[in-house]
């Protein structure tokens, strides 16, 4: 049975990862690719893998909202276009949705990094922990919500960066669901920065986040 989703894929120059992303969403109604204005393959394999492709200004806030806005399904998860979703994600979706208090809940998945090694371990604890304690669960996780809740929410902010935090927060601990099934996000970014400077500099911008720093100064400093 289709479940009522469309999957909401914000890329830009993701073309090496979004076939192994497209093909675990099947079993949503829809698959969003929301395409920033990438030159490589990214629009291409995107189509080749059955996903719409929805053209939008560059931007990760903006392209949430765009993808938001053209979705045809009741419920909307919002997935980055490296994280691919475990085979376990179509039952445990379906047992959220078909409870009907959900329409003003959110959830999301259990980080996992596809990389063997401890560090991966480590930094998978520590968003475990994260999103026990506080709430926080980022995008890389996925997001899950009925339509109708995203938007009484006001949905993303046009920010490039810290977009999942906002609407996260807005959302509210209680109110959000760790489903029992994975998102394996690509362990490239920390491989190639370095896990400890990755890290750190993940946790001083949502330091800088909390304290009132500007999103467009803090993608600026992120390097985005």
């Amino acid at each position: 049975m289709t479940l009522d989703v469309s999957v909401i894929i914000p890329a830009l120059n993701v073309a090496h990862h979004l076939p192994k992303t497209l093909a675990a969403c099947t079993g949503a109604r829809e698959t969003l690719v929301v395409d920033g204005g990438s030159f490589d393959e990214t629009v291409a394999r995107a189509v080749q893998n059955g996903a719409r492709v929805v053209i939008s200004p560059r931007g990760r806030g903006i392209q949430l909202q765009r993808g938001a806005l053209q979705a045809r399904g009741q419920w909307l998860l919002f997935l980055h276009a490296d994280t691919v979703l475990s085979e376990a994600w179509r039952e445990a979706v379906r047992a959220f949705i078909g409870e009907p208090a959900n329409r003003e809940r959110a959830a999301t998945f259990q980080f996992a990094l596809d990389d063997p090694g401890p560090r991966a371990r480590r930094l998978e604890r520590g968003v475990a922990w994260r999103v026990r304690a506080l709430g926080l669960a980022y995008g890389d996780q996925g997001l899950l919500v009925h339509r109708a809740f995203y938007h009484a929410l006001g949905g993303f902010p046009a920010w490039p960066l810290m977009e999942d935090v906002e609407l996260v927060r807005r959302i509210g601990r209680r109110r959000l669901t760790v489903l029992p099934a994975f998102a394996h996000t690509s362990a490239e970014r920390w491989q190639r920065d370095g896990w400890y400077r990755r890290s750190g500099r993940n946790l001083g911008c949502l330091a800088l986040y909390f304290l009132g720093v500007p999103p467009r100064l803090l993608a600026k400093l992120y390097g985005r």
